[in-house]
């Protein structure tokens, strides 16, 4: 008998929903960037700052859910 559990399509899937999510958000800020820049730079630092680690908090759940044993 063969006990080695089937390979998970999580993974492949979650990865490939990732790049695609940050593909969407870097258009989505790249367009914001011409608003952004008519900004003076101190306001657009933490602006910059915050949506340079605002994808960051949106990929726990999914990688929680890449990584959940299958059912």
């Amino acid at each position: 008998m063969n006990d080695t559990p089937l390979p998970s399509w999580r993974k492949p899937f979650g990865v490939l929903a990732i790049v695609a999510a940050l593909v969407v958000y870097a258009v989505l800020v790249a367009s914001a960037s011409e608003l952004i820049g008519k900004l003076p730079a101190l306001a657009q630092a933490p602006i910059y700052l915050l949506l340079g680690i605002g994808w960051i908090a949106p990929l726990g759940p999914v990688l929680r859910w890449m990584e959940a044993p299958p059912k």
